[in-house]
């Protein structure tokens, strides 16, 4: 397969993935800044936008472009904005481009879900989603990015192109696992018992859940009451979560091993790598050492095999086009 179309397929599911986990990132702020007042230890209604922006590495900019965070600046910035590259709009928009570019490659029905995505949130103003309510954006986003994994599920055979969209969506979901996990991790370090501090803590992991589609995963699998340090064992550890990060690096690696035939290459190796630091990591031991630095060195660790990735795969393309494409 020419670089190029691996590429353009790559970032097909890398946005379209982007624009659902943004979508559950607003999920998340919105259900924090629900908190009532006197639960919130003092801080201001931006905090959890604040902490949204900073789990994106997006804070400095953004107050420096905009000024001072307030929660309709920073929806705006996460839904509609043509200036965020990784707005949700703009994820649809470079999600239906790079498949316009290879529809060659790809069913045309995979083409079609795309692109009505595309003319749909085109079609929408920022009066429009005000007065139907958030929830209903983000809601309406989950449902497109599902609709598309359907229709690529069910229509695509399973030759390179399959494997290169395969590649792109665990890469960008593994990715989004560490930093959904910051947003509320990154308030502070778990407490040793791994229980909540307080009525806001309790508040804050249990909305971590909700916006992750995780609540009866939780449920049936612990059995108690939400704790933050169930609730991390869960996004990191458990392979019966479909978002955790174990369940990403393993299927990463997966694909990685049958697209370079199981040869020892670099790729397969830093994807193992990662998959058996996961595999096998304990719980206390990540809170015991902190849960912040653990995320951090795992998320530095990923940005090197997406490197890798891009080295392995995509070498000919040239500089400008690969950087665009990651940081949109």
């Amino acid at each position: 397969m020419l670089c190029r179309t691996a590429s353009d397929l790559y970032w097909v599911s890398r946005h379209m993935e982007r624009a659902e986990n943004t979508a559950r990132l607003v999920d998340l702020a919105l259900r924090i800044a629900m908190l009532p007042e006197r639960y919130d230890r003092g801080k201001s209604e931006a905090a959890p936008w604040r902490r949204a922006l900073d789990a994106l590495g997006t804070g400095g900019h953004y107050t420096a472009t905009y000024g001072t965070i307030e929660p309709e600046g920073v929806l705006r910035h996460f839904l509609l904005s043509p200036e965020n590259p990784s707005s949700i709009q703009n994820c649809l928009r470079a999600a239906r481009e790079n498949a316009r570019a290879q529809r060659g490659a790809i069913t045309a029905e995979m083409y079609e879900d795309l692109n009505a995505s595309w003319l749909e949130i085109r079609s929408r103003t920022w009066a429009g989603v005000r007065s139907d309510g958030i929830s209903s954006i983000v809601e309406w986003v989950k449902s497109r990015s599902a609709s598309f994994r359907g229709v690529t599920i069910g229509t695509l055979g399973r030759g390179e192109a399959y494997q290169f969209l395969q590649l792109g969506a665990f890469v960008e979901r593994s990715d989004w696992a560490i930093r959904l996990l910051d947003v509320v991790g990154s308030d502070g370090e778990i407490d040793e018992s791994g229980e909540a501090r307080d009525a806001a803590e309790y508040f804050q992991w249990s909305a971590l859940l909700q916006s992750q589609s995780a609540f009866e995963t939780y449920r049936r699998l612990y059995r108690e009451s939400v704790t933050p340090r169930s609730v991390t064992d869960l996004m990191l550890l458990r392979d019966v979560n479909p978002r955790s990060l174990q369940t990403c690096l393993n299927t990463l690696h997966e694909v990685l091993r049958a697209m370079t035939g199981g040869e020892s290459q670099e790729v397969v190796r830093l994807a193992g790598a990662l998959s058996a630091q996961t595999r096998y990591a304990r719980i206390d031991d990540i809170i015991a050492h902190g849960l912040e630095p653990h995320l951090q060195a795992t998320l530095s660790r990923l940005a090197e095999l997406g490197e890798a990735i891009h080295a392995q795969f995509m070498v000919s393309l040239d500089a400008g086009h690969g950087q665009s494409q990651a940081q949109g």
